[in-house]
């Protein structure tokens, strides 16, 4: 037998896996690496997080993904190297963070990487006839594979439209296998550039699980920081809190035909980009407002379409809100939510489980875990899922 697929097929029946989680989201600011030992596939999937940590982008390779993510077109030429360039950037990271670690890529059975989403495209969103959901990550896997050392399984949300998903949310799958409580009703939340959420019913209940994306979450907020502050974000939303929200731009933000689908939906910085807040600013007549103004109105636009979102899902009960990404560290944010919320209750992720910085990049160890080892996704009798993810990399 091929030595490497023999390798696999012994990973594959190890009572338990050590697997590195690779996770860059929409907000581009660095590559989160969660180093996990799983034990079990399935509902009976255990988690130990053993390290994390996030490598931050540099400014020069924050902008040359800006040249390929979520642009109407770019050259051939510049999508083709990036994939690769992006790939061998992600084998070098995880080799230096491996050494920080003190572990060696020998001890490390997989790397499961999300790579870098370069452009969602939903039917609900290209709205072209007979043309299927679709997504592209690049960050090519093979590279990885063949830098590290390490068995690699890349391209999760590929695997997903072929299954007839729209590539997102992808957490939702894990969220209801392993975040599940027996009597509680818990919502998932999770504001990274876009926000989305999955609704767990507790185990007791005969409310079946919804998941959706919200819309923005730190994008609009990100990209306004960058241009009026010339900062990366708004920390803690200091900036926002001296502000007042535009009412008349708000409301403009908010009409958006996507708030009006029902879940299960997703969006992407593709629809809420840069262009659409300054369309909406030219046609509510505010491209004045002050950069006080303007992110109180965008962190209003995030706090209120989540809110919406949340009201939406009916639970039968009062729901407990574990929040996790980047906005997590937005206090004012974090504030609204409470505040228009009251019938909620906010848990905390790292008391009951761990690091919330680490949980996406976790949820892909988990689906790469399932791929190696799991029979497929058994939620519950109610909502059955068999799907397993992702491509395999050799190391050749």
């Amino acid at each position: 037998m091929n030595k490497h697929i023999l390798n696999l097929t012994e990973v594959a029946q190890k009572p338990s896996r050590i697997i590195l989680g690779l996770m860059s989201g929409t907000s581009m600011d660095g590559l989160d690496l969660a180093l996990c030992r799983i034990t079990g596939s399935g509902p009976e999937t255990e988690i130990e997080l053993l390290e994390f940590d996030t490598w931050a982008y540099s400014s020069e390779f924050t902008e040359k993904l800006d040249e390929v993510v979520s642009v109407s077109e770019c050259r051939m030429q510049d999508l083709c190297i990036m994939h690769t360039y992006v790939g061998n950037y992600t084998a070098h990271c995880v080799l230096e963070m491996l050494d920080w670690w003190g572990w060696q890529p020998g001890q490390v059975d997989c790397i499961a990487s999300h790579g870098q989403t370069i452009y969602h495209a939903p039917k609900s969103r290209h709205k072209q006839s007979g043309l299927p959901d679709a997504t592209l990550q690049i960050g090519d896997g093979d590279h990885i594979a063949r830098r590290t050392g390490i068995l690699t399984i890349s391209d999760f949300r590929q695997k997903h439209t072929a299954a007839g998903g729209e590539g997102a949310p992808m957490a939702a799958l894990v969220d209801r296998m392993v975040f599940a409580d027996a009597d509680t009703d818990r919502l998932l939340l999770n504001i990274g550039g876009i926000a989305n959420f999955t609704f767990v019913p507790a185990l007791s209940s005969d409310q079946l699980s919804q998941t959706a994306d919200t819309g923005p979450g730190n994008t609009l907020m990100n990209a306004a920081a960058r241009r009026l502050l010339q900062r990366p974000f708004d920390d803690e939303g200091r900036t926002a809190r001296d502000g007042e929200p535009n009412q008349v731009l708000l409301e403009e933000l908010k009409s958006n035909h996507y708030f009006e689908l029902p879940p299960p939906k997703t969006t992407g910085p593709e629809l809420f980009s840069w262009g659409y807040l300054q369309a909406a600013r030219r046609k509510t007549g505010t491209e004045q407002l002050s950069a006080e103004d303007l992110l109180a109105t965008l962190t209003a636009f995030t706090a209120d379409t989540i809110v919406e979102a949340v009201r939406n899902v009916g639970s039968s009960h009062p729901v407990e809100i574990l929040v996790t990404g980047g906005g997590l560290h937005n206090t004012y944010l974090m504030e609204l939510l409470h505040d228009r919320l009251p019938d909620a209750s906010f848990a905390s992720f790292s008391d009951l489980f761990f690091d919330p910085d680490a949980k996406e990049a976790v949820c892909f160890a988990v689906l790469a875990n399932e791929m190696l080892a799991g029979d497929g996704f058994y939620m519950d009798e109610k909502q059955e899922e068999k799907i397993n993810f992702g491509k395999i990399s050799f190391t050749c």
